[in-house]
């Protein structure tokens, strides 16, 4: 069941709807106001993030409707008078809405969607699009730093069992595959989005039966093409791998043998699959594969790795589904200009005790440059929304952290982040199949330097805001604290 098929509506904080019934009965309920989709600090210390959950946005902004039961619901609060009520039955998204393609490499404090949109309207999808980058942006991050660990061994999420919830499952699985997983143990997500799903046995299928032997051998005959036989749920050396290695020997044929695997699930990784690795040559099964799972994250596949562990893939569940080493991304949803009854577009800026929670102002660009030397993205720049860099020209970009630092951008190319999603409330954009927005986001991660890419103390990734900006952002701090 996709998002468009569920009447989601009322998922919405109910602040929303108070502020709606203020808007539609002040001067303020037709005006056109500009919001801004950012968060402001990557997961686990890491030098990147990976855009996800676009498409499940654009369903429900397509989908938006108040059900007679909806206003029933809120006739019962006894503060929603029948003029607003009315307002709602015939409520739908008229605005227009520019995002980052998903899959995109994505940094801190740059918009990754924007919308433009009568206030009312733009204020109630506030908690909806949250609440999907959120999650996906999270799980795509933390998948996308997982399979980078493995270098280059297969990996496959495992975590619909510890998922927050059957969405949290679903969607979690689809973002990880979007951040780089070769696959996932949840069929529904195979069903709706086209993530290979693919699985094998459970301890409890060895129990079920009088020996480990018998167990294996069952199995083989089953699934003779492409078993995967689980060797930890007695001994690991003693009997599971023995047993493997006699029922491959017995059950499949040479060709088959070829591509047959062991999953080990707990015990030290490291000793185990060295142990397991020579006792499988010594067998004769060289391509025998040693995929790996319990408890995984990028730092235990670094380590295992490093140590000269012989897996071959790896399967990973709650560490990632959960992202459980910070499991919380931070999107944030902030007013950033109002349009006047004249169309002229009018700044507006939150200003914090806390200087990370500044927001920057006004209808914005997001762009950025890339090397013609190298093909390498060197910087993201926020402009004006009509300002107009010319790329034959050279650019000086400042970090803003640190302004003392200057970069020329010399011999670069210029894209434009953000592309049309919704124009006048009608969609057009065509969501690309899951798998490509996975190979968008290889080609993202492949233009990114090595050393934005580390998991410990990156590179730091230059996010400028235009000259213009600046000053317009400085000029507002100033008028504002007077």
């Amino acid at each position: 069941m996709n998002i468009s098929d569920r009447h989601l509506t009322m998922l919405c904080d109910f602040y929303e709807l108070t502020m709606a019934r203020g808007y539609f009965h002040s001067e303020i309920k037709d005006q056109i106001a500009y919001f801004d989709v950012f968060f402001r600090k990557v997961p686990d210390g890491g030098g990147y993030a990976i855009a996800a959950g676009l498409e499940q946005i654009i369903e429900y902004i397509k989908s938006i409707k108040f059900e007679k039961d909806d206003i029933e619901y809120l006739r019962s609060k006894k503060i929603f008078d029948e003029d607003f009520l009315g307002y709602l039955e015939a409520f739908r998204f008229t605005g227009d809405i520019w995002a980052v393609p998903e899959g995109t490499v994505i940094f801190p404090n740059e918009p990754i969607l924007t919308v433009r949109a009568p206030a009312m309207q733009a204020q109630f999808i506030e908690t909806f699009i949250l609440l999907i980058f959120n999650h996906q942006c999270l799980v795509a991050t933390k998948a996308s730093r997982i399979v980078r660990a493995a270098q280059g061994r297969p990996v496959s999420e495992f975590g619909s069992r510890r998922a927050h919830g059957p969405d949290a499952a679903l969607y979690g699985a689809r973002a990880a595959y979007i951040g780089g997983c070769s696959s996932t143990a949840c069929v529904l997500s195979d069903i709706m989005f086209g993530v290979p799903a693919g699985g094998t046995m459970a301890h409890s299928w060895v129990q079920m039966f009088d020996t480990e032997y018998d167990a294996f051998k069952a199995y083989c005959q089953l699934y003779p093409k492409n078993p995967t036989l689980l060797v930890d749920t007695y001994n690991v050396l003693q009997s599971g791998i023995p047993n493997a290695i006699k029922v491959f020997k017995e059950v499949l044929t040479e060709e088959e043998q070829q591509n047959c695997a062991v999953r080990l699930d707990s015990g030290d990784i490291t000793y185990l699959t060295k142990k397991i690795r020579k006792m499988l040559d010594n067998a004769g099964l060289q391509r025998c594969r040693i995929t790996v799972s319990n408890s995984l994250d990028e730092y235990i596949i670094r380590d295992i790795l490093t140590q000269g562990a012989c897996v071959d893939a790896f399967g990973v569940g709650e560490r990632m589904i959960t992202s459980k080493s910070e499991p919380v991304f931070g999107c944030v949803y902030k007013l950033s200009a109002v349009e006047s009854s004249d169309g002229k577009i009018i700044p507006k800026i939150k200003i914090s005790e806390n200087i990370i929670k500044i927001t920057n102002p006004d209808f914005k660009k997001l762009y950025r440059f890339y090397s013609k030397d190298t093909g390498k993205a060197e910087a993201d720049l926020l402009t004006v929304y009509d300002e107009v860099i010319d790329p034959s020209e050279p650019y000086e970009l400042f970090d803003p952290a640190h302004v003392w630092k200057r970069k020329v951008m010399e011999n670069y190319e210029l894209r434009e982040m953000l592309v049309p999603i919704f124009q006048n409330g009608e969609c057009v954009y065509t969501s690309p199949t899951v798998s490509e927005i996975r190979e968008n986001c290889k080609r993202e991660l492949a233009s990114m330097w090595d050393e934005v890419l580390r998991f410990e103390n990156p590179h730091n990734y230059y996010v400028d805001l235009s000259q213009r900006l600046w000053d317009e952002k400085h000029n507002l701090l100033k008028k504002r604290n007077k």
